[in-house]
């Protein structure tokens, strides 16, 4: 007979946490975060250096907020072989293959909020100038050109790459999405069976 495994799940997770009342040191607290996306960023480095051939692409950090369970972020890694666009908890890398190493931190943007207070701040603290360089640049509409401009780097972004190669992609059969006629979703497929409390939900 098979050995049943227990999991401790997300939810649980939580709960455990929300009734935690020592108190953390934030130095040792970050320290912690750091360590375990560097760790993180290796484990995504070794799938996507069998899924990408280029010498060059961008690593992907995206934070997310659970649906579910109130106060719990996920962490989302990915590889893109350009540079992905600009969203609130996102932090990117820049990934050499032939060298096996991240050479850039290309840029790190804090949540929405946060983001709109450093566009509109004249002064800053010094910790927090690239970071405000950044909030600016994205709601400038400049991103890329400053990203490009500021890492001496000529890497495209998706949507630039996709426009400067878009005879040649056409001519390999690739289809180009039409947005011109796209269609309204449709809120009659989504379906609620029954909501439960988030705090003792259950993650697969």
């Amino acid at each position: 007979m098979s050995e049943v495994i227990q999991r401790v799940t997300a939810g649980e997770l939580a709960h455990k946490a929300a009734q935690d009342t020592t108190s953390y040191e934030a130095r040792e607290v970050g320290q912690a975060i750091v360590d375990d996306v560097y760790k993180e960023l290796q484990e995504c480095r070794t799938i996507y250096n069998r899924i990408f051939d280029e010498d060059e692409y961008c690593l992907v950090l995206k934070y997310a907020t659970d649906p579910l369970i109130k106060g719990v972020k996920r962490k989302k890694f990915y590889g893109w072989l350009y540079l992905p666009s600009p969203r609130p908890d996102q932090a990117v890398f820049l990934y050499n293959k032939r060298m096996d190493t991240i050479t850039k931190r290309l840029w790190v943007l804090p949540n929405s909020i946060l983001m709109a207070k450093l566009a509109e701040t004249l002064v800053v603290p010094k910790e927090y100038e690239l970071m405000q360089a950044w909030s600016t640049a994205f709601y400038k509409g400049t991103f890329w050109e400053f990203i490009r401009y500021q890492h001496n780097i000529d890497m495209l972004s998706e949507s630039e790459y996709l426009s400067t190669h878009r005879e040649e992609l056409i001519k390999a059969g690739c289809k180009i999405p039409d947005a011109t006629y796209s269609e309204p979703f449709d809120f009659s497929k989504v379906a609620i069976e029954k909501i439960v409390d988030t705090q003792t939900a259950v993650v697969n």
